[in-house]
């Protein structure tokens, strides 16, 4: 570990906006992160690392397997950008391993093509998430999020219309 967090990397990593028939988001409750006055309770859509040489479709899907139990979705699209987030400087030298300063994300939005009953956080032996639910895309930024805040508010926007196109298919099944 650097005495410099600044010259610590961003650390490449995948995001999963998964979307169920409704149009809802898909949100869990981290088991590592805590709210700012230490309750359980920062929320956060799937994401992971993108390991060497691993083309990203292939990584957000992998990292859904992980975190979710499940990889049942399709890709629908993705994020026009990478976008970036800086750790808070009480994380940097203790989340991601102490080796990076933040993440650059590639994030997807991916239409969920199984059942509730196939999303299991216990897939895993330490799972990222003791709690999960849908919700509305535009409350992502106003939930406890943490430090994502500006992140989820970019992709409330850029993925509001498959959202959209989701709710309106669902009228007719």
């Amino acid at each position: 570990m650097t005495d410099a967090p600044s010259l610590l990397p961003l650390r490449p990593n995948v995001g999963a906006a998964l979307f169920n028939r409704r149009g809802e988001v898909f949100i869990g409750r981290r088991t590592d992160i805590k709210t700012p006055n230490d309750a359980p309770g920062i929320w956060s859509m799937p994401q992971g690392g993108i390991d060497a040489d691993e083309d990203p479709a292939v990584a957000v899907l992998r990292e859904l397997r992980e975190e979710i139990g499940t990889d049942r979705a399709e890709i629908l699209g993705h994020h026009p950008e990478w976008l970036s987030y800086e750790l808070p400087p009480e994380l940097i030298g203790r989340a991601l391993g102490g080796r990076f300063r933040g993440q650059r994300q590639r994030w997807f939005a991916l239409r969920f093509t199984g059942e509730d009953a196939d999303i299991r956080l216990d897939a895993e032996d330490h799972p990222e998430f003791d709690a999960w639910r849908w919700v509305p895309l535009a409350e992502l930024p106003r939930l406890e999020v943490g430090f994502k805040k500006p992140i989820y508010a970019a992709l409330a926007v850029s993925f509001a219309g498959y959202a959209e196109s989701l709710r309106r298919e669902s009228f007719f099944f």
